[in-house]
């Protein structure tokens, strides 16, 4: 009776499949290692004073107002934007909101020091409204000596005390109301006045900077003023060094401002270090899928038989320094060995047993004793290794010619 056949058992997936699921797997770790990385940077910064908020304070209207009419507005995300390339020349619109960071401000003051530059203070405290996506709540006006000390990291200056009694601005031959609770500073020559020697746009002297002191007059909640939305815009187009060239800043209020050890592992100078790693690391895989040869039996720790006690004193003898001395022992053991295997006579002396044993030697005279003085005196590995073997043929020579 035959035994039944044994069906083969097969793999439930193919080594194709298994490699491409390896590599989706690794190209959905290095998107997801990568975005990761930048994802703070292209994180839009929400709510108060910032070109992206569409709350009261924000600036998202102007952006919107100037791309309706045909000049683009692109947001400066990083310092190359400000300081080099093709932006650089353009008209930079800083908004400044309370929780801005000074020192960025202070790099955007360095950066730009021969560039076209539009500083807008701060006014007001504001509180996301709850339950209401991108509305906020006003709290107060801000204390001066917060507006002061902004306005300090542009130009010594700071704000006038008393409120303005004027009640329209001429906004570039727009006449629009006059904000509530005017920010204005001292100012002989105003680019744009609230009164006698009081300005609610200045340039500082020097340099390119204008300074806006009232928000209000651009921001979100004054373009629901048609005359207002009219005057913001002229206003913009009245400082820009070339028509259709405006930028907004949004360093300053912390897009790309984020550095570790995943940026820098990704980017020059170090990008070739990285994908030389992942080269290698792929080679590895690669040689790795296939065996060459059969596998490597796992040696026992302790050997069995004759060669594995030979190989384990001489292990013993050379970590304990014996070798270099036993060039004339052995020379004396193979003397011994030798008279024994080819039948010397009992208790004769050295000198005499080498004699007998030269003697049994009739293709060379003193055979046995110039090898065994060659033992004698070895004092090195080489020169007792290749003794030693002249020692062993001559004896096995011996024996065989005698049997």
């Amino acid at each position: 009776m035959s035994a039944p056949a044994v069906e083969a058992v097969q793999e439930p997936f193919s080594r194709r499949t298994v490699f491409w699921g390896i590599f989706a797997s690794l190209l959905a770790a290095a998107a997801f290692f990568l975005l990761s990385t930048y994802a703070p940077d292209f994180r839009q910064p929400g709510g108060g004073a910032t070109p992206l908020s569409k709350g009261g304070s924000g600036y998202a209207g102007i952006v919107k107002w100037l791309q309706l009419t045909g000049t683009p507005a692109p947001m400066a995300r990083n310092q190359k934007d400000i300081s080099t390339g093709i932006l650089s020349g353009f008209l930079l619109i800083v908004t400044i909101s309370p929780d801005s960071d000074p020192a960025a401000l202070d790099r955007i003051v360095r950066l730009r020091a021969n560039k076209p530059t539009l500083f807008v203070l701060p006014k007001w405290l504001t509180l996301p409204l709850e339950g209401r996506q991108d509305f906020e709540m006003k709290i107060e006006r801000l204390p001066d000596t917060v507006v002061n000390d902004w306005l300090g990291h542009i130009v010594k200056a700071k704000l006038g005390v008393g409120n303005s009694t004027v009640g329209q601005i001429d906004v570039r031959g727009h006449m629009v109301a006059a904000p509530d609770q005017l920010q204005w500073i001292a100012d002989d020559q105003p680019l744009i006045a609230a009164g006698n020697g009081k300005a609610v746009l200045s340039e500082v002297k020097d340099k390119p900077f204008y300074v806006l002191t009232d928000p209000d007059l651009i921001n979100n909640a004054a373009l629901k003023d048609f005359t207002k939305a009219e005057a913001a815009l002229d206003l913009i187009a009245s400082l820009e060094p070339a028509k259709g060239a405006v930028i907004f800043d949004l360093t300053l209020h912390g897009a790309g401002q984020r550095y570790d050890l995943a940026k820098l592992l990704v980017e020059p100078p170090f990008l070739a270090l990285t994908l030389s790693v992942l080269a290698a690391a792929a080679l590895a895989f690669l040689h790795g899928l296939g065996r060459f040869g059969p596998p490597r039996a796992e040696g026992r720790a302790i050997a069995f038989g004759k060669r594995a006690l030979v190989d384990t004193t001489a292990m013993l003898l050379r970590r304990a320094g014996r070798l270099q001395g036993l060039g004339d022992r052995y020379a004396v053991l193979m003397r011994a060995r030798a008279a024994a295997l080819l039948g010397a006579p009992q208790g004769l002396p050295g000198e005499a047993l080498d004699r007998w044993l030269d003697s049994r030697d009739h293709g060379e005279t003193q055979g046995f004793s110039r090898r065994f003085k060659a033992a004698n005196e070895a004092r090195n590995l080489a020169q007792m290794h290749e003794a030693a073997q002249e020692l062993h043929d001559w004896t096995t020579r011996r024996l065989g010619e005698r049997r």
